[in-house]
C-alpha cells in the first residue's frame, strides 16, 4: 500500500470519503422517509394509524412509529386521544408561518377574496403553481352549509383543474405536452387528438381571461379560475372560486368566471402587476 493510500483510510481499512457518503446518504434518505410521512395526511383523511401510513409511504411500522414519536415531541403531530391516531399538528403552522408571511400575493388577495366571498357567496381561494402542482394558500369559505372548500396546502394536479388550466396556459405548448403525457399533470383517457383539443382549450382560457371546470375533474364541483400578474406581466397565482354544480347553471357560470376575473385583476393591480394586453383583456370575458 502506498503512503497516499494510507491517508485516506482509517484503521479499519475504510476510506473515510465513502464511510461520509454513506452517512450522508442515510441521513437523506432518513430526512425523505420523514417527509413522506407528513404527506402522508391529506384534508379528505386528516387522521391516519401507523399501518395506514406505513403501507401508504412504504416503511415498516417501526420506523414510522418512530418518526412519528419524533414529530409528536415537536408537536408536528398529535394524537387524537378517543381513536389513537395521528393528525398533523399545531407546529408546523409555526414552521410554515415565515413563508406565509412573506407571501405578498397571500398578504395583497385576502381583502380581495374576502369581498369575491361576499359577492358571490362561494367560496374563493389563492392558488400558487410549484413545479406541475397548483397548491391553495389562501382561501374564504362559504357560508353556505352545502360548499367546496380548498383547504390551506391542497395541492392539485389535473389537467381539467381551474387553476391547473390557469398555469399551464402560460407553459410553452411542447411542455404541456410533455407533462401531460409523463403523467406529471394528470389527464384520464388522454390521447394527441385530446391533447391538441386541451391546448386550444388553453388558448381559450387565455382570451377569455378565466378558465372553467365544469364538473369535468369532480362531478358535483365547479371551478372557475383567473390569472394574477406582477409587474413583470408574469402570472404568479391565481384566483379560484369552487362550488357545488347544483347551484352553479350555465348563465350562473358565467357571472362567476366574471367576479373570479375582475377579483384577478384586483389582486394584479394591487401587486402593481399588469396583465399583457389589459386594455383589452378586461373586456373579453
Amino acid at each position: 500500500m502506498s503512503k497516499a493510500d494510507s491517508l485516506d483510510t482509517n484503521g479499519n481499512g475504510t476510506n473515510p470519503a465513502e464511510a461520509n457518503g454513506k452517512a450522508d446518504t442515510k441521513g437523506a434518505s432518513v430526512i425523505v422517509n420523514a417527509i413522506a410521512v407528513l404527506r402522508s395526511f391529506t384534508a379528505d383523511e386528516p387522521l391516519l394509524g401507523v399501518t395506514e401510513i406505513a403501507n401508504r409511504v412504504g416503511l415498516h411500522k417501526s420506523t414510522v412509529s418512530r418518526i412519528l414519536a419524533t414529530f409528536e415531541q415537536e408537536n408536528l403531530v398529535e394524537r387524537d386521544e378517543d381513536t389513537r391516531r395521528f393528525r398533523l399538528g399545531l407546529g408546523l403552522i409555526a414552521v410554515a408561518g415565515p413563508l406565509l408571511a412573506e407571501l405578498e400575493e397571500r398578504r395583497v388577495a385576502y381583502p380581495v377574496l374576502r369581498e369575491l366571498t361576499e359577492l358571490t357567496g362561494e367560496t374563493s381561494a389563492l392558488m400558487m403553481w410549484e413545479g406541475n402542482q397548483s397548491i391553495c394558500v389562501e382561501q374564504i369559505a362559504s357560508r353556505h352549509q352545502i360548499k367546496h372548500t380548498t383547504p390551506l396546502g391542497a395541492r392539485y394536479n389535473d389537467a381539467l383543474s381551474a387553476s391547473v388550466q390557469v398555469f399551464l396556459a402560460t407553459e410553452p405548448e411542447e411542455r404541456v405536452r410533455s407533462l401531460i403525457r409523463s403523467g406529471a399533470i394528470t389527464y384520464a383517457g388522454v390521447d394527441e387528438t385530446s391533447l391538441d383539443g386541451y391546448l386550444v382549450r388553453l388558448k381559450e382560457d387565455s382570451r377569455r381571461g378565466w378558465a372553467v371546470n365544469y364538473g369535468e375533474s369532480s362531478l358535483d364541483e365547479v371551478g372557475v379560475a383567473a390569472p394574477v400578474y406582477d409587474h413583470r406581466g408574469d402570472v404568479v397565482a391565481a384566483v379560484l372560486i369552487p362550488a357545488p354544480r347544483f347551484r352553479v347553471s350555465q348563465e350562473r357560470l358565467q357571472n362567476l368566471g366574471q367576479s373570479c376575473m375582475a377579483a384577478a385583476n384586483k389582486v394584479t393591480a394591487r401587486l402593481g402587476g399588469k396583465a399583457p394586453g389589459a386594455g383589452s383583456a378586461t373586456s373579453a370575458g
